[in-house]
């Protein structure tokens, strides 16, 4: 049950750190860069600066480092057996034997940098919309998708579908915890029994779930055309997205750091 509750992925915290305040098309693009380096680094310390180089975007968002680790919660399953299949799947120096299987020092090394290869992309996507309003996601994202309109490409709807599949991520999950409880209440039990019997207790969930999500996208269609909402075309914004001095210094930190850690490490 806590698992669902525990999810940080499509929340927004409101603030007014200086993560808060840059400009969303600095802190996409910055996100994008760092997910990009965390698949070029290949040696323990490029790992070991990239964690403190987050954890440091952590700490001046002024979100609970004990918020973020309760975001990973729900893939400690995912992580265990990515670690497992590293262990025991790469050759090298015989560690210990499993039976047939064999785990190898190698394996323990390759384990630990793929587990703290999911943590960093985890996080990093996590900070950018703890820190970002939907509405600042959506505008950020259309600015950055706006020169790809002379091919055709629609930025405005593109913009305007991810940032409500990720607005709708944590509300869904708490519509599948109420059902949870409500099954629970009747004497279904989703605790008990081995993974395969605990993945089959929650087939019951998708149709009701299915439901919800479908009236929840019927109500969301008629709420923004009562809103008189037609795209993109002609609107509006109260606050122009401008880039700051703050924008520019983190843009320069993160860059030259990723292409350091990226290159030498």
């Amino acid at each position: 049950m806590p698992m669902f509750s525990s999810i940080t992925i499509g929340q927004h915290i409101p603030g007014d750190s200086v993560i808060h305040r840059l400009d969303p098309r600095t802190k996409i693009l910055l996100t994008l860069a760092v997910v990009i380096g965390i698949f070029f680094v290949e040696e323990l310390w490029g790992y070991v600066l990239l964690f403190l180089f987050v954890g440091a975007a952590v700490a001046l968002s002024r979100i609970s480092p004990g918020y973020i680790v309760r975001g990973l919660r729900p893939l400690v399953i995912i992580l265990i057996l990515t670690f497992l299949l590293h262990l025991f799947m790469n050759p090298g120096k015989e560690l210990f034997r499993l039976g047939p299987l064999i785990a190898t020092y190698a394996g323990v090394y390759k384990g630990v940098l793929m587990v703290g290869r999911l943590v960093l992309l985890v996080v990093a996507t996590s900070l950018l919309t703890l820190t970002t309003s939907p509405i600042q996601l959506t505008d950020g994202m259309e600015a950055l998708l706006r020169p790809a309109r002379r091919i055709g490409v629609p930025a405005h709807e593109l913009a305007m579908m991810m940032t409500i599949a990720l607005r709708f991520i944590p509300t869904l999950l708490e519509e599948t915890e109420k059902i949870m409880k409500a099954q629970m209440a009747r004497g279904a039990d989703f605790e008990s029994g081995n993974i395969f019997q605990r993945a089959k207790s929650l087939v019951p969930l998708l149709v009701p779930l299915f439901v919800i999500a479908f009236r929840r996208a019927d109500e969301l269609a008629i709420a923004m055309e009562a809103r008189c909402y037609r795209g993109g075309e002609g609107r509006t914004r109260m606050r122009q997205l401008k880039a700051t001095t703050d924008d520019y210094v983190a843009s320069l930190v993160t860059v030259t750091f990723i292409v350091v850690v990226a290159v030498f490490l």
